[in-house]
């Protein structure tokens, strides 16, 4: 044992005593066990986690953005409505670009350059926010950064199946880790920029992450992007995919998981929205504590996303998304009489936990129900339908919020994750067992 120890420096022995016993853990090669853990030898991993490093650039952005929106809002003596109407026109124009750039793609076969105009998009229109002085160009802005959120996921999705075709579930899985540490750090870090230098200021210096990840994807995945062999005839049906999305549509299952996850959508975003501004305008909290909070929702689901997909490959989809959305609704509603700032921090902590733990589950059902060969178009109709839905309750919130007060919009947020939840209860039983996923490509 001490001989293969000394041969291999990922090999350790590790020896406690006490008690008559002894604990011995015997050597393994390191790069073999991520392996056989992954499927993917840790050489061949690069693409992977450099994708997820980029989805992680383009959840900063938007992250960032709504840490922004309450200072923004309160700087310009912009109304709750105007406040809601932005964050409207970000899932807008977030919902035209998840159609757009998937044909887009298709037709050019080109993955990273996409991947790259995304980020880089993203980032200079943050940047220019600190320069913004009107309504009308925060819109514009603000119109840029969701396109930019929502043209990153075709051409990423097609990269990671096209480049782990054997794997393309752990690839996506740290395709979307990438997303939760950018929507985990981003508020915090926001926060803190804000409290010693202003918004203006952090939205400028914000940018740069982006672009230094757009820099890092150009110099070492886009000299091979190329389109790969057949891609063209691919790309021109464009007949097919519109045919491929009436053939999804028609299947009841996945259009109420859409509309289902629609509703779960708008809670989520609403809290994006309202929550930063319902903690410094109502609760008092300086922008530490604030994006503290907004750092725990994200790191709740972090935590919990993990464990919920593996219980819910063993007892099925339905019971975990429903138990995420019941604990999601009795939270929302209790936050409101929470005046202790980190009891309020734990409270969004597990929050984040339950709402945040669904979302993969929830896409896993998505691919347990699609037909082969179609989940791309599968993955493209809810995320359209998230954005749809997620445009119509920022502004509703916002005209809610001038009425009748910050608190009642949680009251909102927690009728829509009940709707939510009825709605998984309506879903036709006899869901698809987990299966291999189909060409997301």
């Amino acid at each position: 044992m001490r001989r293969q120890r000394a041969k291999s420096g990922a090999a350790f022995v590790s020896v406690v005593r006490g008690r008559g016993w002894r604990y011995c853990r015997r050597p393994v090669q390191f790069s073999d066990t991520i392996t056989r853990w992954t499927g993917v030898a840790p050489r061949a991993q690069g693409p992977a986690f450099l994708t997820g490093i980029g989805h992680g650039g383009t959840h900063w952005v938007a992250g960032v953005f709504y840490i922004l929106l309450p200072f923004i809002t309160r700087d310009l003596g912009l109304s709750y409505a105007e406040a809601g109407s932005l964050v409207a026109v970000f899932h807008g124009s977030a919902f035209a670009a998840n159609f757009g750039s998937g044909m887009v793609v298709d037709m050019t076969g080109r993955r990273v350059a996409f991947q790259i105009v995304s980020l880089v998009m993203g980032a200079l229109a943050l940047m220019a926010f600190g320069l913004a002085g009107s309504f009308l160009v925060l819109c514009g802005l603000t119109m840029l950064i969701g396109a930019s959120n929502n043209l990153w996921h075709p051409p990423s999705i097609a990269l990671l199946s096209q480049t782990y075709p054997a794997n393309r579930g752990y690839a996506l899985a740290v395709h979307a880790m990438g997303a939760s540490l950018g929507d985990t750090v981003a508020p915090v870090a926001a926060g803190v920029l804000i409290a010693a230098v202003g918004w203006q200021a952090t939205a400028g210096w914000s940018g740069i992450p982006a672009l230094a990840v757009a820099g890092l994807i150009a110099w070492t995945l886009l000299p091979s992007d190329r389109p790969q062999a057949g891609t063209a005839k691919r790309g021109s049906g464009l007949t097919e995919y519109v045919q491929g999305v009436r053939l999804i549509v028609r299947d009841r299952a996945i259009l109420g998981l859409c509309v289902m996850a629609g509703f779960r959508s708008m809670t989520q975003n609403g809290l994006y929205v309202f929550l930063p501004l319902y903690l410094v305008n109502e609760a008092g909290f300086g922008p530490i504590v604030m994006g503290a909070a907004m750092m725990m929702l994200q790191l709740g689901g972090v935590i919990a996303g993990p464990v919920a997909g593996a219980v819910s490959d063993r007892i099925g989809r339905r019971p975990v998304v429903l138990a995420g959305l019941s604990v999601s609704t009795v939270i929302i509603v209790a936050l409101t009489f929470v005046d202790n700032e980190l009891v309020y921090v734990a409270g969004v902590s597990l929050l984040g936990f339950a709402l945040f733990a669904v979302r993969p589950v929830v896409h896993s059902w998505m691919m347990d129900l699609a037909p082969a060969g179609m989940a791309g178009s599968a993955t493209s109709l809810m995320f359209g339908t998230q954005s749809l839905f997620s445009v119509l309750l920022p502004v509703v919130g916002g005209i809610v919020a001038d009425r009748f007060g910050l608190t009642a919009v949680f009251y909102l947020l927690a009728a829509t994750v009940l709707v939510s939840n009825t709605l998984v209860y309506l879903l036709p039983r006899g869901e698809a067992r987990p299966r291999p996923s189909a060409d997301a490509g």
